[in-house]
């Protein structure tokens, strides 16, 4: 179930989402200081790309460079990138095929938001072996 659903995300909304997180990563490639910003937008369109099956956990170790970072980013960005996953998300919502679809978007909205100190791993995954 999880290849259909990550099959017609694909096509719908997933594609266009990462090519948003990627654009968005060789914006922010342009300054050294950026390079860390498009590391984790690059990080995210993958997420965005097959969000089925994944998660994103916090990091308890982030420390607070990563809250420092995450309100750079939710600056230069984020708040386009989550603008991107409500609008979709919305229009997917307005069809009953469509809403588990809307609802992964709205997943992906605090990811897009607040990246750095999160971590995206399998759903399959035990939590010990990430370690």
């Amino acid at each position: 179930m999880k290849t259909l659903l990550n099959l017609v995300w694909l096509v719908l909304c997933g594609f266009w989402m990462a090519i948003g997180y990627l654009v968005a990563g060789l914006i922010l490639c342009i300054t050294i200081i950026g390079i860390p910003f498009a590391i984790a937008s690059w990080r995210i369109a993958g997420f965005a790309l097959w969000p089925f099956g994944r998660t994103a956990v916090l990091r308890r170790d982030a420390g607070a460079p990563s809250c420092v970072g995450n309100v750079l980013w939710l600056v230069l960005a984020g708040w386009w990138l989550a603008l991107g996953h409500v609008v979709t998300g919305v229009l997917l919502c307005l069809t009953i095929i469509g809403i588990p679809l809307g609802l992964a978007n709205f997943k992906l909205i605090p990811i897009s938001l607040t990246p750095l100190g999160h971590e995206i791993v399998r759903t399959d995954e035990p939590f010990g072996a990430r370690r």
